[in-house]
């Protein structure tokens, strides 16, 4: 049996503590909580019993089934050993304890993996990193940096290498140093050396090594050439679109390197294997070649503005000219008044023959123009979808360009025919000028009339617009939620219209005052009458819109529109049917008006929650700006009662202390969430104390849940909420049937099979039933089309194990183990390299049929050995080294036997070589028990506990100084414990080691007692001016002068009292610097002070209550002695205390399990 250390952060701190089960006890009868804890039973339902039949079997078995949780794709789990040999922290009293713990919860917490720990029985360490595959890897380095001991080595690469070891920004070297576990160290370019330093483990170095030399032999193979060549033959070389350069890198297998128009280098770079750069290099200069002596440059002079025109729509025109001469290359300079030809002499005469006509025919016949408009006017110019342009465009067969808003430039050029220019030039100006003289002006109406104003199909707004024809009315886009509407035209009528529709809008304010009235369900047809009667009559006689819910509607709110004082005769007439046909109560809750926001909460949320927990009260809070505090309840009188106990629970929440947190999960997981009954949600607010409110039907947002009450309660019900909706997500489950036959091929070497199915299949997980059932039933959980190829898969590969055979060869059972090899790896390489299964027998079967394979053991070409060895049994756990190296098989005596003789088997060969190994270990071994014995001379030094955190330090950075200086462990007395010595400090190690540690401690306390503790009366008021942003300013202080400055703690009895402490000189500097400080503050906080009396003082919030843990009833451990619980004796100490010392006693055999404490017999 073993138990495994699972380090948290919560769970550490809390053990250390050393609580015993009494005094858990006693925090569980002080709960003030009002409902009773939970059942062992409840809270750890047993396991299901044992299947006793196949319908059984396939059926979920008790309330696990509904508690297992899909395992995550993107969670994985590594698990490696670290050998006592090369663990760092192997001297430790305690596993768990010391330097080690904080080291793993310092890893845990930078990289969120989590580790668990086990002692084997070589006491070496397992380790299991769990969780994403970026955060398991950084934590595995971590690990093997800080717990397994370092080794380094150097490897040598050319300089010019290293570039390609480190990667583009570094990737290549990151993701090399997590794949080893090791630090690589590479010189910084200006430094000459080729040497990179590796450190880490020696199998990580090794590792490291062989990648560094890859990459660098990788490199040797290639070279890189230059080649100059003039830039008006690069595009030949490049040929139309790349393609000439394309095919020879293809063909060679080079990277060719042209710089781009735009870059005014000459040289073409080669890069690739040396042989197929030379072909490229000379393919290369031959096309330069031909090219330099049938090649010619020349230009045409032409105005950069026809270019467009020259070039035609869709490069037309140039199209004419290339087809006819594909080898003339025509290039146009942007802002430049010139074209260039480059080709064949001939070519480029005709090419710029026609270009030249073609130049002269639009300067003949084209013009321009540029007229400068302010930019904001643009857009108006252009109008909607480009209306206004394209008709100018068209109307006058010209070009417009006008710059885009991001240039802010006002110029616009107009180009075509000199009369349509003109034409264009002369109505863009028009246009401009009527612009100038146009008002815009922005009329604030409420988006919620918009509708209105524009009427049934725009009928409203068409009839204001022909009134005001001169007038823009422009609307904002529903979903901008805007509430300006921008009117623009001429002065005068801007006036008109704004008046006009400023009185439209008065009307309709006055008109749709709004009152909400609830009325119970069973009333509404009351309120209608026969036929409507009542509710027309209230309707004409109120003169009021009233709108009732409809039938099959949830809702009970009845809505009055119209002007207030008849909206509220209307809401008085309803109310008296209502209280006529019921015996309904009515009690007024005073609250103050300044909560009332915050208790109806988002739209209404949170009261309407309390009115439907409250059997559907109605709940009216007075109108806002009222000044009033009552808030009226109306209803059943039971739920009256209970209605005014939560409201005034909740105000009491929300005077003291509220917090609020929303999370999101899809309204088809609500009913989920809720439960039957809602007896899931119940659970949740009945443990936590929070409130829980999901969205009703008429909320726009129907993800949102909101979680209220007090901080920790809140985040508790998030976390478990947020665990219940994880649960949900894109998850399935499906089953097939598999013949158990077949199981043993899915699960054999560690489940190999299962991997490889879940990394082709995005990480789907199969389930095996446990091996003795006779289950055939498989369960696979994923993503659903996942699962679907997954379950295919398996069933190709059981289709492939029908079709097998099995062949039998007797081979005697002394042999066995020799033929399997180390660990199994004889047999494994057999099967890898076959592709079949070999199973042996059980030792204690006798395999017949040994003539079957007679034969083929007689052609064995080798023969075994045995060869005894007499070796203390100290050396027994070393001998499985020898097996690799030696290819010896040696059996070590159980125990109990208490024999010294080791057998060897193997090769006549290997016998001798094997014992010398085996003698040369146990001098070994007796060497390092006799220096262990050096190691663990004790010295003790008695120094006053004042001292102890000075000589500790600051997160222990003196005390572990001195431990690794003097390689010594150094052990300060438990202040728990009241039976040890509290000025008694051990030192552990060598004894020189020891005496040199204790001379350190004893230097550092001969200066701590010349230093004096001087108390300084400071303001408290300036206490956290003086100590600045946690801490900054404090310790700049405590370093200049090097003093100690402490300041009072909360609820001391003289809080202006601080604390000086250090060298005479120093604290007299210290204190005159900081009174100065404190006269300098002080003139603020009066100033502050006196400001403050004008405002409105803070509501101080209660401290937080402390936490009262996890409590269950009729627990194993508080049985009567007389109780027995299955598979544990009552007289096993638990490993959480009660035992001897603050940690307890663990069980023999069992590591020690620092977290809440999860320990299970067996």
């Amino acid at each position: 049996m073993s138990s495994v250390a699972v380090l948290t952060q919560e769970s550490f701190a809390e053990h250390r503590s050393g609580l015993v089960p009494q005094q858990i006890k006693v925090a569980t009868l002080n709960s003030e909580e009002e409902s009773d804890p939970p059942t062992y039973k409840d809270a750890f339902p047993p396991l299901p019993e044992k299947a006793a039949c196949l319908d059984s079997a396939q059926e979920p078995a008790g309330a696990w089934s509904t508690k297992i949780r899909p395992i995550k794709a993107s969670v994985i789990t590594q698990v490696f050993h670290v050998p006592l040999e090369e663990r760092k922290y192997k001297d430790m009293n305690q596993f768990g304890e010391g330097e080690q713990a904080k080291i793993c919860l310092e890893i845990m917490q930078r990289t969120g993996a989590h580790l668990e720990l086990s002692l084997a029985k070589d006491q070496g360490l397992s380790i299991m990193v769990s969780g994403k595959l970026d955060a398991v890897m950084k934590a595995r380095k971590d690990i093997v940096a800080r717990l397994q001991t370092q080794a380094s080595a150097t490897v040598a690469i050319p300089k010019e290498h290293h570039r390609f070891v480190i990667g583009k920004n570094g990737e290549k070297l990151q993701d090399l140093e997590l794949k080893t576990a090791t630090k690589i160290q590479i010189p910084r370019p200006d430094d000459p050396s080729n040497q990179i330093k590796i450190t880490g483990t020696k199998e990580g170095i090794e590792k490291a090594r062989h990648e560094v030399l890859l990459i660098s032999a990788e490199q040797d193979k290639r070279a890189v050439e230059r080649l100059e060549v003039e830039k008006a033959f690069h595009p030949f070389i490049a040929g139309p679109y790349n393609r000439l350069v394309g095919e020879i890198m293809q063909e060679t297998g080079t990277r060719i390197n042209i710089p781009p128009p735009s870059v005014s280098r000459t040289e073409i770079v080669f890069t690739g294997e040396k042989e197929q750069l030379a072909q490229a290099v000379a393919r290369i200069k031959k096309i330069y070649e031909e090219k330099a002596n049938s090649f010619t440059v020349s230009s045409v002079s032409a105005p950069s503005w026809l270019h467009r025109f020259i070039i035609g729509k869709k490069g037309q025109n140039l199209a004419k000219i290339t087809q006819q001469m594909p080898k003339v290359h025509i290039e146009f300079t942007e802002g430049e008044d010139r074209i260039t030809l480059e080709g064949p002499t001939e070519d480029v005469s005709v090419a710029q023959e026609q270009i030249e006509s073609m130049v002269k025919d639009l300067v003949n016949r084209m013009d321009y123009v540029e007229i400068s408009i302010d930019h904001r006017f643009h857009r108006h110019l252009i109008g909607k979808s480009g209306a206004n342009i394209n008709r100018i465009k068209d109307q006058y067969k010209v070009s417009v360009r006008i710059p885009p808003d991001s240039e802010k430039s006002n110029l616009i050029r107009i180009e075509g025919d000199p009369q349509g220019v003109q034409q264009a030039k002369r109505e863009l100006l028009e246009l401009a000028s009527r612009m100038e003289n146009e008002r815009t002006k922005d009329l604030i109406i409420e988006q919620r009339f918009h509708r209105t104003i524009i009427g049934q199909k725009g009928e409203r707004i068409r009839e204001i617009r022909d009134k005001f024809p001169e007038v823009i009315i422009n609307f904002p886009d529903p979903a901008q939620k805007s509430d300006i509407v921008q009117l623009r035209g001429p002065k005068n009528e801007v006036e008109k219209c704004t008046k006009y529709m400023q009185k439209m809008v008065a009307d309709l304010v006055e008109n749709s005052y709004s009152i909400s009235v609830p009325i119970f369900k069973q009333f509404h047809k009351n309120i209608i009458g026969k036929g409507g009667a009542n509710i027309k009559k209230i309707r004409e006689e109120s003169n009021t819109k009233i709108d009732l819910p409809a039938e099959n509607s949830n809702s009970e709110t009845i809505i009055i529109t119209g002007k207030r004082a008849n909206c509220e005769a209307a809401r008085s007439r309803i109310l008296s049917i209502q209280k006529d046909l019921a015996n309904i109560a009515e009690v007024e809750v005073s609250i103050p008006a300044k909560l009332h926001n915050s208790l109806i909460g988002t739209k209404g949320r949170l009261i309407r929650a309390i009115m439907e927990e409250c059997g559907g009260v109605h709940i009216h809070f007075p109108v806002e700006g009222s000044g009033s505090d009552t808030v009226v309840i109306r209803g059943p009188s039971s739920d009256v009662e209970k209605a005014r106990k939560q409201l005034l629970h909740l105000a009491e929440e929300k005077q003291t202390k509220s917090f609020t947190v929303d999370i999101r999960a899809k309204p088809e997981y609500h009913k989920f969430l809720i439960g039957k009954g809602g007896g899931k949600i119940r659970k949740v607010r009945d443990s936590t104390g929070a409130r829980i409110i999901f969205p009703a039907a008429e909320d726009k947002d129907q993800d949102l849940i909101t979680i209220i009450g007090k901080e920790d309660a809140v985040r508790e019900a998030q976390r478990e909420l947020e665990a219940l909706i994880q649960n949900l997500d894109n998850v399935v489950e499906d089953s097939m049937l598999v013949d158990p036959k077949h199981h043993r091929h899915f699960v054999i070497r560690r489940g190999q099979v299962l991997r490889e199915i879940a990394e082709e299949y995005g990480g789907v997980m199969v389930s095996f039933p446990r091996s003795g059932t006779q289950s055939d039933k498989v369960t696979l959980k994923g993503a659903k089309d996942c699962v679907e190829a997954a379950k295919k898969r398996i069933q190709e590969i059981i289709e492939d194990l029908e079709a097998q055979v099995t062949v039998e060869c007797a081979i005697p059972q002394r042999f066995h183990r020799s033929v399997m090899g180390p660990k199994g790896s004889r047999i494994q390489q057999i099967t890898r390299d076959h592709n079949v299964q070999i199973k042996f027998p059980d030792r204690e079967e006798n395999p017949g049929g040994s003539c079957r394979c007679h034969t083929g053991w007689r052609a064995l070409p080798w023969r075994l050995c045995p060869a005894p060895c007499s070796v203390t049994p100290a050396a027994w756990p070393q001998t499985s080294s020898l097996l690799p190296t030696v290819q010896v098989n040696i059996h070590v005596p159980a125990p109990e036997r208490q024999s010294d003789v080791i057998a060897i088997t193997g090769l006549a060969a290997n016998l001798d070589r094997a014992k010398a190994g085996l003698l040369e270990r146990v001098k070994e071994l007796q060497a390092e028990q006799e220096d262990r014995a050096l190691r663990s001379f004790k010295l003790s030094v008695t120094v006053d506990p004042k001292y102890h955190p000075k000589i500790i330090g600051r997160k222990g950075a003196v005390i572990t100084q001195i431990r690794l200086e003097h390689d010594v462990n150094i052990q300060f007395p438990d202040k728990d414990d009241g039976s040890q010595p509290q000025d008694q400090i051990t030192i552990t190690g060598y004894e020189k080691n020891t005496e040199a540690a204790r001379n350190a401690i004893l230097k550092i306390v001969g200066e701590l007692e010349q230093m004096v503790s001087e108390d300084v009366p400071l303001d408290h008021r300036v206490h956290a001016r003086i100590i600045g942003a946690r801490g900054k300013a404090i310790r700049k202080i405590m370093d200049e002068f090097k003093v100690d400055i402490r300041f009072p703690q909360t609820g001391a009895p003289d809080p202006n009292c601080v604390t000086v402490t250090g060298l005479p000189e120093n604290v007299e500097e210290a204190i005159d610097h900081i009174l100065n400080l404190e006269e300098e503050y002080l003139a603020d906080v009066v100033d502050s002070e006196a400001l403050q009396g004008y405002l409105k003082p803070p509501v101080h919030e209660e401290s937080k209550a402390p936490s009262k843990g996890f409590v269950v009833r009729d627990a194993p451990w508080t049985a009567s002695s007389s109780e027995k619980v299955s598979g544990l004796s009552p007289s096993a100490p638990w490993p959480w205390g009660g035992g001897q010392g603050a940690m307890g006693r663990r069980p023999a055999g069992r590591p020690w399990r620092p977290c809440g404490c999860r320990w299970a017999p067996g």
